[in-house]
């Protein structure tokens, strides 16, 4: 790498790997000078009309200075950044500072020239777009403002990628030549292009993986039972279309159970799009490297003995990404049980399940394969357990999840129009900022219901994950905020996927309950009312109705006008016979079709017959493939709940009625639902982030520049109270001053300038906000009782210069609460509210919303909080001004947001009064703000 004494250090931080448009990887770093040769042999490969255009004029080959300037780079004021695959150059981009002449300059200029070059074999698959995004971001860090290019007319590519990005911009024509000039500063715009980019390459990754035309199993052995051997038995039995290959290096046959057997991958004479690897871990590199030079698009490593194993392991599974993205492809796992896709025109299992899954409108995500084959049986099965069956469009197990991660398979979900419900088993989140962002996305078209395991200890050995400062329950309270169905155990994981994959959401939370069993109807009722629903009194059909008294207790309820949803109850009767089982199916399904917008479940008791009939009422194998309707125009798909129900081929409705052998079970999945669908219409009107005219951003800044300047290293800063005080200032968040009382005089002297009546309260950490110890002395009304106070003070609790005493003027009577605000490394900044007092901290009664904070979360987050009643009148208490309280909590938020360097900020305690609030005291910490974050350009994480 450069070592020159007149340039800066390598910024390794600007390497990534990016995705693709096509779903392949390449691999984005900045130019060195060992990259001379690479340049050269990049530029040959380089077509002369595209020379052409880089240059406006024919350039056939680079000179020597040529090459010296394109390689030697100072990193801030030249920078040139190459994406590569295979370690070559297969595209350019670079930037030059200059001046408001066009002349080379450094900074305070922040304007520089930007110009790309990618290679022909390789356009159109979004490279340019990608380079631009990483271009931009390096610029914005080395505060450049603004690029300009000059492009000739004719090259509408590159003229389409700057006008694509959504940056504002502006254009001229002078000389025969475009110059496009743009800010770098992110708009809405820019960042909606980016995320959908973002998503349309993840998705199509993900798709190269569960939809192959060709597969070889490398490690398929002649002995039956050996992993290779039993996923290349699984894939034959299952009927994949493409074509199948067997590669071992020790074979002698030509064919194994009849597939054709190969000694390396690279004897095949045809392309082989998926290749799923079971060797053993020392033979893997080689293995990856012979895919790589085959063109292999992807990787399923049934392998184990990487990061599971422990360190040596975790290094083995770093090189293993390494390696596999410098050759573009991705991979699922290593330690990984396999994928599967169910649809009629691909039909893969490369899994170890032995047996497919029945086809179905629900998608899998586990990391673990226990759990991947528990959800699949349960899923698969008709009698027992959960009944009402419906089946899988795709299952990913992705075992330590090294690349494709869960995230990745959301964004291939979101507009799969074979998916309908997406349920995930999770132990880990690798990029929680990211997943919430995705699964808000996800939700609002599709439920995505998930159950996180590894919730009271560590991650497994397998996850490398970073490390969150937030308790479990924050984190899933973030979650519900991103319409995330949160579940507990894979029971409800699956018991809600089957009602939300054939039924519709409700409108609303009144539930009909009827059935031929008294006492089952009274435990639905109570279930209800558990969870938080609103049943009607059970209507008792006695244990002799008929299926027809079924059918037309059913109707009634469906059409009541107060009625969201109906729980049937039923049991078996005496000598009843499977006939009557279909029978009483049958006059269920007749009665749901007049209806079909409110949902129906059954609870059940013993009944086989009626499970069974109930999951027959129709096939459920999914329709031809055919786009989600509102997705081939590009628009957002329709969910569930807005396509138009689904039929089979002979035109009946093929919407299954979910049945559950315990009312808690059925209850507990229709309250998910309930909340789900209220997240739905409230998304729908999502609130905005108020704009302040007197918040001083610009000052706010320079403050804190000025602050972080006075501090060496990476360590950050927690601010002095009047420090505090000031930043906090600049978004009108004011914090009445506290003066120190290091002895009685001095305490006098600061009430008689703050004015009577006044608070004496103790700053040392054991006692501060502890009101309940007696550290604080209140309505303090003349200098006698604050003298005496004092006194009593050092006396109980010990000398002044251990109690660090303080004198603050009294605050308007009212509710104690607190707001805080912290970025998590992990899930982002999140904004806290409770109450104060040891009471809401035992009962753990704070509510949390991600920030940004819109009006209507604010609003929210007051009344969350299972102590809010006392902010309302509660008990004929004055109601208090919770509109002020929204507001500051709103400017905390724009404050945190403007400026990411604030990464901690805890305001205690917020005293709302009936009219107005005062903070009496403040806490804010300052850190380096983080070179790349979520809103970054596109990057593949590293583990």
């Amino acid at each position: 790498m450069q070592t020159s004494p007149d340039r800066h250090e390598y910024p390794s931080h600007w390497e990534a790997d990016v995705v693709l448009r096509d779903g392949g990887t390449a691999r984005v770093r900045p130019i060195t000078v060992d990259d001379a040769e690479r340049l050269v042999s990049f530029y040959e490969q380089v077509s002369d009309e595209s020379k052409y255009y880089r240059f406006f004029a024919p350039y056939p080959r680079l000179s020597a200075k040529d090459v010296h300037r394109f390689t030697h780079h100072d990193f801030v004021d030249r920078v040139g950044l190459a994406a590569t695959v295979g370690g070559e150059f297969i595209a350019t981009v670079r930037y030059d500072r200059i001046n408001a002449d066009g002349r080379p300059a450094s900074a305070p200029a922040d304007e520089a020239e930007v110009a790309f070059l990618v290679q022909d074999a390789h356009q159109g698959r979004g490279v340019a777009s990608a380079l631009l995004e990483h271009i931009a971001a390096v610029a914005r860090e080395r505060d450049i403002r603004r690029f300009a290019a000059e492009v000739l007319p004719a090259n509408s590519k590159m003229i389409k990628v700057f006008t694509d990005a959504g940056y504002q911009q502006t254009r001229h024509f002078e000389d025969g030549v475009v110059r496009l000039e743009f800010d770098l500063e992110p708009t809405d715009r820019s960042l909606a292009v980016q995320r959908a980019r973002e998503q349309r390459a993840e998705a199509r990754s993900v798709h190269r993986l569960l939809a192959p035309g060709s597969v070889a199993v490398i490690g398929a052995g002649r002995a039956p039972g050996g992993v290779g051997r039993s996923v290349l038995t699984n894939l034959r039995d299952a009927g994949f279309t493409g074509r199948l290959y067997a590669v071992n290096r020790a074979a002698q046959e030509s064919e194994l159970d009849g597939v054709p057997v190969y000694r390396s991958i690279g004897d095949i004479d045809e392309p082989v799009d998926l290749a799923v690897v079971a060797v053993p871990a020392p033979h893997v590199p080689e293995v990856v490297a012979e895919c790589g030079e085959h063109g292999v698009q992807g990787l399923v490593v049934v392998t184990a003995g990487y990061a599971e194993s422990g360190p040596d392991g975790r290094e083995r599974q770093r090189e293993l990404v390494r390696q596999a993205r410098t050759y573009g492809m991705r991979i699922i796992g290593p330690n990984a049980f396999g994928v599967i896709n169910t649809s009629s025109e691909v039909r893969l299992n490369a899994s170890l399940a032995p047996e497919m899954p029945r086809p179905g409108r629900i998608g899998l995500f586990a990391q673990s394969g226990a759990i991947g084959i528990a959800l699949l049986s349960r899923l698969h099965r008709r009698g027992g357990g959960v009944t009402g069956v419906t089946g899988v469009s795709t299952f990913v197990s992705s075992g330590n999840r090294a690349d494709v991660s869960g995230n990745d398979v959301l964004q291939y979900w979101y507009d799969d129009p074979d998916t309908d419900v997406a349920l995930m088993y999770l132990e880990s989140i690798g990029n929680p900022r990211k997943f919430t962002r995705l699964a808000r996305r996800t939700a609002a078209a599709k439920p995505l219901v998930v159950v996180q395991g590894a919730r009271h200890a560590a991650a497994p050995q397998g996850h490398a994950v970073r490390a969150t400062r937030l308790p479990h329950a924050t984190v899933s309270a973030l979650l519900r905020q991103a319409g995330v169905i949160r579940v507990d155990t894979i029971t409800e994981l699956v018991d809600a996927g089957l009602l939300l994959a054939r039924q519709p959401l409700p409108a609303g939370p009144r539930v009909a309950i009827l059935g031929n069993s008294e006492s089952l109807g009274l435990l639905t009722y109570d279930a209800c009312l558990a969870e938080g629903l609103q049943p009607s009194p059970p209507a008792d059909l006695t244990t002799s109705a008929s299926a027809d008294d079924f059918r037309r207790a059913l109707t009634g309820a469906l059409a009541d006008d107060g009625c969201d949803a109906v729980v049937v109850t039923a049991i078996p009767a005496v000598g009843e016979t499977s006939v009557e089982d279909a029978a009483l199916a049958e006059a269920l399904r007749a009665a749901t079709a007049s209806a079909p917008a409110k949902p129906v479940l059954v609870v059940h008791v013993e009944l086989g017959g009626l499970a069974e009939a109930l999951s027959a009422a129709a096939s459920t194998a999914p329709r031809a493939a055919a786009p989600a309707p509102g997705a081939a125009d590009g628009t957002e798909p329709l969910s569930p709940a807005e396509r138009p129900p689904t039929t089979d081929a002979d035109g009946s409705d093929s919407r299954l009625i979910p049945a559950y052998p315990a009312a808690e079970r059925a209850v507990r999945a229709l309250s998910e639902a309930v909340k789900y669908a209220q997240w739905r219409r409230d998304v729908s009107e999502p609130g905005r982030v108020p704009e302040y005219e007197d918040v001083d951003e610009k000052g706010a800044a320079e403050q804190i520049d000025a602050l972080l300047a006075r501090v060496e290293g990476a360590e950050g800063l927690t601010l002095t109270a009047e420090d505090a005080r000031e930043l906090l200032g600049r978004y009108g968040i004011d914090v009445r001053p506290a003066r120190p009382a290091p002895t009685p005089d001095e305490a006098a002297r600061a009430a008689s300038d703050l004015g009577y009546p006044v608070a004496l309260k103790t700053t040392a950490p054991h006692l501060r906000h502890r009101a309940d110890l007696g550290g604080v002395r209140l309505d303090l009304a003349d200098e006698e009782q604050l003298r005496r106070a004092y006194g009593e003070l050092t006396e109980l609790f010990g000398k002044p210069v251990e109690l660090r005493p303080v004198v603050q003027a009294m605050a308007p009577r009212g509710v104690d609460t607190v707001v805080r605000a912290v970025i998590d490394p992990a899930a982002g900044a999140v904004l806290s509210f409770g109450l104060a007092g040891a009471a809401s901290e035992l009962l753990g009664d704070t509510a949390h919303r991600l920030i940004p904070v819109t009006d209507r979360d604010a609003g929210s987050l007051v009344r969350s909080i299972r102590t809010a009643p006392l902010l309302f009148g509660w008990r004929g208490s004055a109601p208090v001004d919770t509109a002020a309280l929204e507001e500051l909590m709103l400017r905390l938020s724009r404050l945190v947001d403007d400026h990411p360097e604030v990464v901690a900020v805890s305001l205690e305690p917020v005293v709302v009064a009936p009219h107005g609030l005062s903070a009496l005291g403040a806490t804010v910490r300052l850190d380096r703000a983080p070179v790349r974050d979520d809103l970054g350009p596109r990057t593949l994480p590293v583990y």
